[in-house]
Parts: C-alpha cells; sequence; structure tokens
C-alpha cells in the first residue's frame, strides 16, 4: 500500500501563536533601538525563518543586526515558554483530526514549519504527540519556505510519492512551497493569509475548519 503524507504547517494550521510571536518581535525590535513591527505587519511574515522574516520587516537591516533581533527574539521566546507564558492555544478540532489521522494505517503525518526543533518539540510535549509525526522539518534543519527543502526532505524520509503528498497550511509561502516542490497544497482560512492570497499563491483547495480538512483528506 503506498503511503499519504499529509504535511502540516504549525503556526497559523495547527496553534494559534501569533500573540507570542507579535509580543516577541516587538520585543527584539524594541531592545535593540528599532521601530517595532505593527500586529499587521508580524502577522504578514509568520511561517517564514527567522532570518529572513526579519529582514523583510525592515530592509534596511545589517546582517549583524539581523542576527542580532533573531537571537533577542529566540531569547525571549525561549523564557514565555520555560515560565509557562506562551501562548499556543491548538485550534478547534486539530487534536481529534491530527489523532485520527495518526492512526491511519496509509497516512503518514509530518511537520514543516518557520519554528526552530525546539518550538516543535515542545507542541509534541503539551499534546503527546511525539509517535504522531513522522517527519519534522523545521527552520534549523532546513532552507526557510517558500524552498521546497522541507517538503522534498519530508518525502525523503518516509519514501512518500509526489503524488501522494500534501501540504497543509495557512500562508502564502506554504502553498508556494508545496508548488515548487510539485505537491498539492491545501491552504487553511482560520490563519494568518486571506483566502485570496492563498489562492493567488496556488491553493488547490481551501478549507475553514478542520473537520472539513479530514473530510477533504479522505478523499484525495
Amino acid at each position: 500500500m503506498t503511503p499519504k503524507l499529509f504535511v502540516f504547517d504549525c503556526d497559523g494550521t495547527i496553534v494559534d501563536s501569533q500573540h507570542t510571536i507579535v509580543e516577541s518581535m516587538h520585543h527584539a525590535f524594541q531592545v535593540n533601538d528599532l521601530t517595532p513591527p505593527s500586529q499587521e505587519q508580524t502577522r504578514s511574515i509568520i511561517g517564514l525563518s527567522l532570518a529572513p522574516a526579519v529582514a523583510k520587516l525592515d530592509h534596511s537591516l545589517s546582517d549583524e543586526m539581523i542576527d542580532r533581533v533573531v537571537e533577542d527574539y529566540k531569547s525571549y521566546c525561549i523564557a514565555k515558554r520555560e515560565t509557562g507564558e506562551d501562548d499556543e492555544a491548538l485550534y478547534d478540532g486539530a487534536k481529534q483530526v491530527i489523532e485520527s489521522l495518526a492512526g491511519e494505517e496509509d497516512v503518514l503525518l509530518g511537520i514543516a514549519t518557520g519554528k526552530a526543533y525546539r518550538g516543535v518539540v515542545h507542541l509534541f510535549n503539551c499534546h503527546d504527540w511525539h509517535n504522531h509525526f513522522v517527519t519534522v522539518q523545521t527552520a534549523d534543519r532546513a532552507p526557510s519556505k517558500p524552498h521546497p527543502g522541507m517538503i522534498l526532505q519530508a518525502m525523503d524520509e518516509t519514501g512518500a510519492a509526489r503524488a501522494a503528498t500534501v501540504m497543509i497550511g495557512d500562508t502564502s509561502y506554504d502553498m508556494e512551497m508545496a508548488v515548487n516542490a510539485g505537491v498539492m497544497p491545501i491552504g487553511v482560512s482560520w490563519g494568518y493569509h486571506s483566502k485570496d492570497i492563498l489562492h493567488a499563491a496556488g491553493a488547490k483547495h481551501i478549507v475553514d475548519d478542520y473537520f472539513a480538512l479530514h473530510e477533504l483528506l479522505k478523499t484525495l
């Protein structure tokens, strides 16, 4: 039986982490005497790896300053996580649908995220998901989206074919990565980019909740 590989983005797709990300980015810019980005500006870059995200938020920054902002962002995020103050709630239906998919014999689950691996491990610890995802691609292990590297590595690790691989995400970066990798892009409407942006980036389907996603995946 040929396995189906369903690769999920994290931020904006599995967890609503925008508050932690916005707060952390604001802090990282502020402590470096830079004008912090607005909430909408930060939401627009969620999904990218940190260095490209910071560079996109302020094109004037030197590589040295980008590195400083990235390190201050990471330190702030890690401190919030260690004190239990990070705000990363699962979206409605995420737990039920992911755990149901993980139990299906012909389905393999993967992660492709702009998070660092440490952040994904924290997510797995919180929900006892260590056995649910057979491949995990993160910002510190692959090129930033929309480069196809994360998906290509996930397929290589699992032996999944392009025709049997699906990328599920909430941003244009997820959809463009899927297109670049030659796999099916499925957008979710509850995240950080609008349906119009997802369609323009190549989404073949867009779903409005996890249960609609589950029904769609059953038909593939």
